[in-house]
């Protein structure tokens, strides 16, 4: 991820924060993923008075993502209102994991203060693909 990357990725999260829905808890995030292919995709956070059916501003990102054909992404930019550099859920971690567990992490506080990292390094023993595939020979006869 080269800065002008960075830039691109900061941009559309703080754009995407401030459409974020969040009538309940006020707490706005928006991510932006790079793509593989070097576009940009970000999304807010939508919340929902049911609280389980709420959309993470990361997995939303992911979805707009997949939606314009990448099935691999570089990199997360993660903007929250939280003063300091705010982490992904795990839900999201794992979401994340699947496109690029080796994926350069952002996390930049609603008052600029930024920490670059890893998603293996706030991940390190995911769930991973390979369990399935072992389950599956397990099975089969």
């Amino acid at each position: 991820m080269t800065t002008g990357d960075q830039e691109r990725m900061l941009e559309a999260a703080v754009e995407a924060r401030a459409n974020a829905y969040a009538p309940y808890s006020g707490f706005r995030v928006g991510a932006a993923v790079l793509g593989r292919h070097g576009g940009v995709y970000a999304a807010g956070n939508v919340e929902n008075a049911s609280y389980p059916v709420s959309l993470c501003a990361e997995r939303g990102a992911i979805a707009a993502a997949v939606a314009a054909g990448e099935t691999a992404i570089d990199a997360v930019l993660i903007l929250s209102d939280a003063e300091a550099p705010c982490p992904p859920c795990g839900m999201c971690r794992q979401a994340l994991a699947e496109f690029g567990p080796d994926m350069a992490v952002v996390l930049v506080g609603a008052r600029g203060s930024a920490r670059r990292t890893t998603l293996d390094a706030l991940l390190p023993d995911r769930f991973d693909p390979a369990f399935l595939d072992a389950a599956t020979r397990e099975r089969t006869p």
